[in-house]
């Protein structure tokens, strides 16, 4: 129990000093490196029968580590790039852990540090839906449902806003701008805001998901209550997000075999569609790069690979991308032993 409690020590350490502190890492890494040790200890304890009290230094010896990440891979149909930012989030512990007991924690830094990444696909870059697939999406949750009715509008404000997971979590009914032309502020990498506008169909979905949860008439404080939320938490997850569009995805490709051709589909997803869709309509590269926030052409450069003619393919600029739903269309728990797996969010004023 002694070597056991060293490591809960070693990861409450951390991750409430030396990450934060330290290291001055930003909130969003942050929970990245906590989620990537929540998906850990679940597998230690769902595939191994070893609760989290009771995990040491040595239970993650003996090739645990690489098993977790084949885990992730073929069990949770995760991808390599999610695969390598895992490892990343355990290696950078590892490193940690050796200046914290040296002795305890060596044999599992040397083995976790001879763990290469995963080679990834050139392909996996950029993973889109079709406008098929994404009105098939759409369509997909249970509208007669609230939980069904929040899927159909986040997946769609997450396409018509290209936003990445994070700013949908993070988005706030004060970043909200209802109106004629309806924007939203999203926040992004490095703490940068933009503003984007989105189509009045999904503005109109938008605006009766706000109105549904008493979030439209809020005022002061309530102005900084967050726009879509988990059954269990106000401020939403990149992981329940993660879960939404893993759900939907399974339920559309089992209804059209024939579509969804790749093995996984995340919420980024929906950020390489609009994208796409944007290009395959038209809209210049260096509109859609202030549209998605990039620091630079480049960075954009890589929907127009996507397939050969797109570089060259303009059409007129209207009517773009898939149907939205019309309004009338629309209408989780740590064990204790974990803590330092809270999440340590506090969003600035």
């Amino acid at each position: 129990m002694r070597k056991s409690k060293e490591l809960l020590q070693a990861l409450t350490d951390f991750f409430n000093d030396y990450l934060p502190s330290t290291k001055g890492l930003s909130v969003n890494t942050i929970d990245s490196y906590q989620y990537a040790f929540k998906l850990l200890f679940d597998y230690l304890s769902l595939e191994k029968g070893l609760p989290p009290e009771k995990v040491t230094f040595q239970s993650l010896m003996g090739g645990a580590v690489a098993a977790f990440l084949n885990w992730l891979e073929f069990s949770r149909d995760c991808s390599a790039r999610t695969r390598n930012q895992r490892l990343a989030a355990i290696c950078s512990f590892s490193k940690y852990a050796l200046r914290w007991n040296f002795s305890e924690a060596l044999p599992f830094s040397t083995e976790v540090s001879g763990i290469p990444k995963k080679k990834i696909p050139k392909n996996e870059n950029v993973i889109y839906f079709t406008t098929e697939e994404i009105t098939l999406l759409f369509r997909t949750p249970k509208a007669s449902t609230n939980i069904g009715i929040r899927d159909m509008i986040l997946m769609s404000v997450l396409y018509a806003s290209g936003a990445r997971a994070q700013e949908i979590c993070d988005l706030t009914v004060r970043d909200v701008n209802i109106g004629e032309k309806t924007t939203l502020r999203l926040v992004g990498k490095g703490t940068k805001a933009r503003v984007v506008a989105i189509p009045q169909d999904c503005a109109k979905l938008l605006e009766a998901h706000l109105k549904r949860n008493g979030l439209n008439t809020a005022t002061g404080d309530g102005k900084r209550r967050h726009v879509f939320s988990s059954q269990t938490h106000e401020h939403m997850t990149i992981s329940c997000v993660e879960e939404i569009v893993k759900k939907h995805v399974k339920l559309a490709r089992s209804a059209r075999p024939d579509l969804f051709a790749h093995k996984s589909y995340s919420p980024h997803s929906f950020r390489h569609s609009i994208a796409v869709h944007m290009l395959e309509s038209g809209v210049p590269l260096p509109v859609i790069k202030n549209f998605l926030g990039h620091s630079s052409i480049e960075s954009t450069l890589i929907y127009a690979t996507v397939s050969p003619e797109l570089a060259n393919r303009y059409l007129k600029n209207n009517g773009f991308g898939a149907k939205m739903p019309t309004a009338k269309e629309s209408e989780e728990k740590l064990p204790d032993s974990l803590p330092f797996l809270s999440r340590i969010r506090k969003r600035a004023s």
